[in-house]
């Protein structure tokens, strides 16, 4: 005869069907407990959080009526209430000591149970953080993966034999997580995806002669068979193992040599993404490092890599597609603003940068996103957003899957199992649950859609694909140039079928091919917002031709429209810009962020920046050092360039910009190429990092801090010893002259040897004592004694725009005083003015241009060298009686110098300083479009006038 159920003891309040379903399990649970036959009789004191945990999860309701002796060996233990370390379920598993195969399946389904119950408890009781219940699941996991393989390969080796490395270390099975495993992120009920592999193919002392390849198999299979078989305990953990090579139609297992031959030879792109999270979760670690740095590689290409949108879009639609096909919109992992989207964007930066940056090479999506947020990759309080969206879509998905132990993503259609759900997340009613869910997906996929473009990827209008086809006749085509605001619509259309026909474009592969047909369409509809479409068009095709091999970079473009409408306006206002995006295509990067594009870094933030750039490179990796110092550089001028060419930074301050970039790296030079030396041969005596007993002097435009686009470094080398043929103090000593003279030889080589990604920078040494005969590295005191009593008048001049960029600041306030005594000794007038103006003269006679009507910025009468050597000419006069003079080294400040000193009128120097800055202005506009600093007479016709006249006043004959 059935009794009324007791109701269940005080806890948080039920909503009635709910408190219905608890006061049932109730019942059962005192049978149980209550009937004399049973395992336990008078059941244990149960613990406050039971109605809201049973109202919950069927599951663990379930789980505790199923053995009874569980929740209280549970409470009694004081498992349920504590978090566990990361050694407790190693420790819990130790205990098992199975006889057999069936007994270890046993022992782990029993272990399963429990823990997962504690696991769920914890949860939704509010116990445990997120964070600590991804980690318990995924730890859960791979404690039974790694128990199961020890005692299998054990079971194995004594049957078989063991397969053994060349060295006779034994080998072992490597294990690899995927998915959310291998980011310790598991989820409730999720399967676990393995792949297995293992060093090396040899054959076992057996009677069979059993191959490891035959070995390792059987090992896997018995492994899949722990985990996954259900039996009447159930299962440990689901196990897929068909992200292998090859799938399901693959060996189960494979050798090193076998994976690294397939993922470089014949992997597809979506196995670059799902190998983002793998990791070794089993056998030796040592033995399994050389394949994970082999897949780290795999997936983290050395270049940006914006196909990876295109995949990871072309994988969400099929998604997609799948789920509308199953009418299964409510699945909170895939379908629109679901877990799988919070994943890609991550994933997708992860995919495209990680290998250039490499702090977003981690598998906890989580620390992706507020890496992406620190970098301004993504918008950091879309980054939080995301982060804090992401958290609630795992925890709706692990109650979900807690309700009844399955796989689970999809929203419950009962109604019970709705109030269970919202009841767990603490909402009073699935209403309020609903509209929660619905702004944190919709918010999700605003943001996806962002990244992605989803919603708005434009492909041109009809006009620009029928261009783009050809398929209309001549007469359209040209109509649609001339639509696009070509004036010249003929010459258009020729490049545009010489394009279509180069060698390079007709090599695309099919993938390239589609990328190029959504791009080029998108291309001419930018070409009516460019003042010179004409040429503008030209260019981007010569463009496209010369990087269409690395289809990455056009896939940027077709992925980023804002991206190509940047290019665009900075093609149309520089050739030279289009030229450097041609020789270094790294650079399109840049063209995705104008935040950062037209915004060049200050003086400390370069250093600060080429400094972590380089921290990661080995000391003697030379190669990987000199790639990455020419990549800064470009990256860096390239911002310059766009700031400058929109009008955004003056002249002074891009000339600033150029010669701190270069000033940054010159230092960084030093420091490598000191610690390429001394890692080999020691330092010098009494010298270390900071006081090397060598600097680099700059002259010229980098000493004068008035740098170019195109211009090379006039450099130096100082420094200074007691005893030249002492040795250093390493494992291979030299003597200390020779070091320095090593040292120069070095830098030189990272400046000036030329790789795929060009010279860092041209470098001319010629202002060195004696020139190129001279020693590359000058000892102090023998440059003093030069300056003193060898050189030549010019060789003074240009100590004016001379200063230390670089190195020992002990040598530096050396070098100072000895300019300064040099540039302040007394000189007969007449004389230095003779030698001044013949130096001029030779150099106009040598250098200017003969074109008629042409005005060459620098050499012609009037131009920039005149103001240059008149400044020079009046400081080496004058510093003598006024020190002040020796103080700069730009043209700007030496003019205000002379001015207060009254050497000259204001309103000379005013005319000077107009001359010079103009004469700069127009010297960056023509290299920006590639062109040499010849301009027409008539610019600057009345400007260079007055310059030749205080030429003449000054240094006349």
């Amino acid at each position: 005869m059935s009794q009324t159920p007791k109701p269940p003891p005080e806890g948080p309040t039920l909503p009635a069907d709910l408190h219905y379903s608890v006061t049932l399990f109730m019942q059962k649970w005192q049978e149980k407990f209550n009937t004399p036959n049973s395992a336990i009789y008078n059941a244990p004191q149960l613990p406050p959080s039971l109605p809201q945990i049973w109202a919950s999860s069927q599951f663990v309701a379930e789980s505790c009526l199923r053995q009874p002796h569980l929740l209280s060996d549970l409470q009694q233990s004081g498992d349920l209430a504590t978090p566990y370390t990361g050694q407790t379920y190693h420790d819990k598993l130790q205990t098992l000591k199975p006889a057999d195969e069936a007994g270890l399946m046993r022992g782990l389904r029993q272990f399963r149970r429990r823990e997962m119950v504690r696991i769920a408890w914890r949860d939704l009781a509010g116990w445990a953080p997120l964070a600590e219940t991804l980690m318990d699941l995924s730890l859960l996991a791979e404690a039974c993966i790694q128990y199961a393989l020890v005692f299998l390969y054990g079971q194995a080796t004594r049957r078989r034999g063991t397969p053994v490395l060349p060295d006779g270390t034994p080998q072992q099975l490597v294990v690899l997580g995927m998915g959310k495993l291998g980011g310790y992120e598991l989820n409730f009920s999720s399967d676990i995806d393995l792949i297995f592999a293992y060093p090396e193919d040899g054959v076992l002392l057996d009677k069979k002669a059993t191959s490891y390849g035959e070995f390792f198999t059987k090992l896997c299979q018995s492994l899949v068979k722990v985990l996954d078989d259900i039996t009447e305990e159930g299962f440990v953990f689901r196990t897929d193992t068909r992200l292998r090579p090859f799938g399901d139609s693959g060996a189960i297992v494979m050798t090193f040599d076998g994976m690294e031959h397939y993922y470089q030879t014949q992997a597809r792109e979506w196995e670059r993404y799902a190998m983002i999270k793998a990791r070794q979760v089993a056998g030796d670690m040592a033995q399994g490092a050389p394949l994970m740095a082999m897949l780290n590689a795999f997936v983290y290409r050395r270049y940006l890599d914006y196909g990876a949108f295109a995949e990871l879009r072309a994988l969400k639609q099929q998604i997609m597609q799948e789920l509308r096909r199953k009418d299964r919109p409510d699945n909170v992992k895939l379908g629109a603003g679901g877990i799988r989207e919070v994943e890609f964007i991550g994933q997708a930066f992860q995919l495209i940068r990680g290998g250039s940056e490499k702090s977003l090479q981690q598998r906890c999506i989580l620390s992706v996103l507020h890496r992406l947020g620190e970098l301004n990759l993504l918008a950091p309080d879309d980054a939080e957003q995301l982060g804090q969206n992401y958290c609630f879509l795992r925890r709706v998905e692990n109650h979900i899957q807690e309700y009844q132990d399955k796989q689970t993503h999809t929203l419950p259609t009962d109604p019970l199992a709705q109030q269970s759900l919202a009841f767990s997340l603490g909402y009073p009613d699935w209403a309020s649950f609903t509209a929660e869910l619905a702004t944190v997906r919709a918010q999700v996929h605003g943001i996806f859609d962002q990244v992605f473009s989803l919603s708005k990827q434009e492909t041109g209008d009809n006009q620009a694909q029928q261009l783009w086809a050809g398929t209309a006749d001549t007469d359209c085509l040209l109509a649609s140039l001339k639509h696009y605001g070509l004036t010249d619509p003929e010459s258009g259309l020729t490049a545009l079928k010489h394009f279509k026909h180069a060698a390079a474009i007709k090599r695309l592969s099919t993938k390239g091919a589609a990328v190029l047909d959504r791009l080029m369409p998108l291309l001419f509809v930018g070409l009516a917002s460019v003042n010179n479409p004409d040429e503008t068009l030209k260019r981007v095709l010569g463009l496209f031709e010369a990087v269409a091999s690395r289809t990455v970079y056009l896939s940027l473009l077709a992925e980023n429209p804002d991206a190509l409408a940047q290019m665009l306006r900075l093609i149309s206002a520089s050739l030279w810009f289009c030229d450097s995006l041609a020789r270094f295509p790294i650079l399109f990067d840049e063209l995705l962020d104008p935040r950062t594009l037209f915004t060049p870094l200050q003086a400390d933030d370069v250093d600060a920046q080429l400094h972590h750039l380089l921290s990661p490179i080995a000391t003697q990796d030379l190669e990987q050092l000199m790639i990455a110092l020419r990549q800064f550089k470009q990256q860096q001028v390239l911002k310059v360039a766009a700031a400058d060419i929109m009008g955004i930074i003056p002249l002074m301050v891009v000339s600033d910009y150029l010669t701190a970039i270069a000033e940054s790296i010159t230092r960084q030079v030093l420091h490598r190429a000191w610690l390429l030396l001394t890692d080999k041969h020691g330092t010098p005596p009494d010298s270390d990092s900071d006081n090397s007993g060598f600097a680099i002097l700059g002259f010229g435009k980098f000493g004068g801090i008035e740098l170019g686009y195109s211009s090379d470094l006039d450099l130096v080398f100082i420094c200074t010893y007691t005893d030249g043929n002492a040795l250093t103090n390493g494992n291979k000593p030299i003597p200390t002259c020779q070091f320095y003279g090593r040292l120069g030889q070095k830098i030189r080589h990272i400046f000036d040897t030329r790789l795929l990604s060009g010279i860092l920078y041209e470098i001319d040494l010629r202002l060195r004592p004696s020139g190129d005969s001279g020693l590359l590295v000058t000892h102090i005191d023998t440059y003093e004694d030069y300056l003193k009593n060898q050189a030549w008048t010019w060789e003074h001049q240009a100590l004016v725009r001379s200063r230390c960029i670089a190195g020992d600041l002990r040598l530096k306030t050396t070098y100072d005083a000895i300019r300064y005594r040099i540039l302040s000794k007394p000189r007969v007038y007449e004389s230095l003015k003779t030698d001044v103006r013949t130096m001029r003269e030779k150099m106009r006679t040598a250098l200017a241009s003969k074109a008629v009507g042409k005005f060459d910025l620098k050499h012609s009468k009037g131009g920039i060298a005149d103001i240059e050597f008149i400044v020079q000419f009046l400081v080496l006069a004058y510093a003598f009686n006024y020190p002040r003079l020796t103080f700069y080294t730009d043209n700007m400040r030496l003019l205000d110098s002379l001015a207060s000193t009254a050497k000259l009128p204001q309103s000379t120097v005013d005319t000077l300083k107009t001359a010079y800055c103009l004469y700069r202005d127009k010297g960056h506009k023509q290299a920006l479009q590639d062109n040499n600093a010849l301009i027409d007479q008539a610019e600057v016709a009345e400007l260079s006038l007055l310059v030749g006249e205080i030429w003449d006043q000054l240094l006349g004959k």
